[in-house]
């Protein structure tokens, strides 16, 4: 009985082991080479950016893919850079609806005095919605990006603050390590809490070859010990708790990108072999004509030897006594390439979040199998569109208003008195480009629809449909309007109606008011 008890026992034991018998199983034939190894965010992430960015860069300057995802994302995302929208809570504030919009109007006009000019930027290079578009490439080819807020008056420009775009790579562990009660990892120094307290930044580049001067590093805290504003802003998606440092967005797919681009050259060269005709003469007399019909150049030799053979387009080759040519047939174009590369190109898309059509630009399906790529796309989009307005506009734009405030140039009273009324006054919304339509009219009649049914607004359905405002579209039809009644092009009381055009007998389109 005991014995039958222990079997019993061992018997259940083995029953419920779980994914001891699926994917963490170490005794099935197909899991046995899996070799694989777990380690902290450190050993899995920061010890191998280097190599990661390193790559990711050179398939973005090499791969077409590589490149076309990245810049598919970025203007989507930002496109022409993120506008501001202010948003105040007027309610909290005490205020009625025409005294907010009309402080929303002056602070917006206020920031694009700032934003719309080069003095922004600490290098004098780009506007606000530049760097934007700059600081956005940067955190997908690198995996990150950093930016300062110093302060630094210029001539005829009330608003002494910039942002300066640190790369990646500069943020780094000093050599020799400092000594330091807080812990320096790949340049983040955290304390106890593992919060961020300040980040190692060196004077050039890592990968620079001037070495006129010896590298030195200096300490930035990430955020002011007596008024708690920003020192340092950092954009990164973070994969792992406690990760500290982003991953490229190439990441998952670099070896599938490496070799596709592999294929791809090598495809193109045997195609451009094949496409090229050349005769080979067998000769018993010694001869120094060489090649004829397509010459190549002296200064186009690879090589000093006596006989340098080289293909060309329609060319003969004299070959020495002796000598044979072998042709090989490469047999291309090949008829599977776009098959695979299009089978290849639906994993890379998988994994970074952009359907296949988009990523290559080409939509051969129905309506709405492509509308669907297009919607799954834009949930990505507007999620790192978020993501970038909370991560990099927004902290921005409240160092910005802080000194319009205390300059004098926007009034906000309590401002600097009240937490609770200083965020009142700050918030924003950050508008990007419209997803866009396939059917313009299918979109719009569905606009119709949700804002007679209350799902929607007007200013948010002009905003999705043009990325336009509707208050700036609705006085602009005001004034429009006023205009065509003083022209007399219709009359008091009088609204146009947009029909669809009609044919008429005499083979144009008119569209008249009723």
């Amino acid at each position: 009985m005991a014995l039958k008890r222990a079997v019993a026992r061992k018997q259940l034991e083995i029953l419920n082991e779980g994914y001891s018998h699926h994917g963490a199983s170490r005794k099935k034939k197909s899991l046995r080479g899996w070799i694989s190894s777990g380690g902290s965010s450190k050993e899995d992430i920061d010890d191998n950016l280097e190599l990661l960015r390193e790559r990711s860069r050179d398939l973005y300057m090499g791969a077409p893919f590589a490149t076309g995802a990245i810049k598919t994302t970025r203007t989507n995302v930002i496109g022409s850079g993120l506008r501001l929208k202010s948003q105040i809570d007027y309610e909290y504030l005490n205020l009625d609806y025409e005294e907010a919009a009309t402080w929303e109007a002056n602070v917006e006009r206020e920031f694009n005095l700032w934003a719309e000019s080069v003095n922004c930027d600490s290098q004098r290079m780009n506007d606000f919605y530049e760097l934007q578009q700059l600081a956005f490439l940067s955190w997908l080819m690198s995996g990150e990006c950093f930016a300062l807020l110093p302060f630094i008056p210029r001539p005829n420009m009330p608003y002494d603050i910039r942002v300066m775009l640190i790369e990646a790579d500069r943020v780094c562990t000093p050599v020799p390590e400092p000594k330091s009660v807080n812990k320096i990892i790949n340049g983040v120094e955290v304390d106890k809490n593992g919060a961020v307290l300040a980040y190692h930044i060196a004077q050039r580049h890592p990968g620079s070859r001037d070495f006129k001067e010896k590298q030195k590093w200096n300490r930035v805290e990430k955020f002011g010990a007596k008024t708690g504003r920003y020192n340092v802003i950092h954009l990164m998606e973070s994969e792992r708790p406690e990760q500290r440092r982003g991953v490229p967005m190439l990441a998952p797919v670099i070896e599938c990108l490496k070799q596709l681009s592999r294929y791809t050259e090598a495809e193109l060269m045997a195609a451009v072999i094949s496409g090229m005709f050349t005769v080979f003469i067998e000769s018993q007399n010694e001869s120094s004509d060489g090649m004829l019909g397509e010459m190549i150049d002296e200064e186009d030799q690879v090589s000093d030897s006596e006989y340098n053979y080289e293909l060309g387009n329609g060319a003969i080759v004299g070959l020495a006594p002796g000598e044979k040519a072998n042709i090989a047939n490469p047999g291309r174009p090949n008829t599977a390439f776009d098959g695979f590369v299009t089978s290849i190109c639906r994993q890379i898309g998988a994994a970074i979040e952009v359907p296949y059509e988009l990523l290559i630009k080409h939509f051969s399906a129905s309506y709405s199998a492509s509308r669907a790529s297009l919607l799954e796309a834009w949930k990505m989009f507007r999620m790192r569109r978020s993501w970038m307005a909370n991560d990099f506009c927004k902290p921005i734009y409240e160092e910005w208003l802080c000194e319009a405030v205390a300059s004098g140039r926007v009034s906000a009273p309590g401002f600097f008195n009240d937490p609770m009324i200083r965020k009142a006054y700050c918030g924003a919304e950050w508008n990007g480009p419209s997803q866009g339509q396939i059917d313009p009219l299918k979109e719009v009649n569905a606009a119709e629809k949700r804002v007679a049914n209350g799902f929607s607004t007007r200013a948010r359905e002009t905003q999705e449909l043009t990325g336009g405002d509707w208050q700036k579209n609705y006085r602009q039809r005001v004034r429009e309007e006023k205009l065509m009644r003083e022209g007399g092009l219709i009359s008091d009381g009088q609204v146009l109606d947009i029909q669809e055009p009609r044919d008429t007998e005499g083979g144009t389109n008119a569209i008249w008011p009723d």
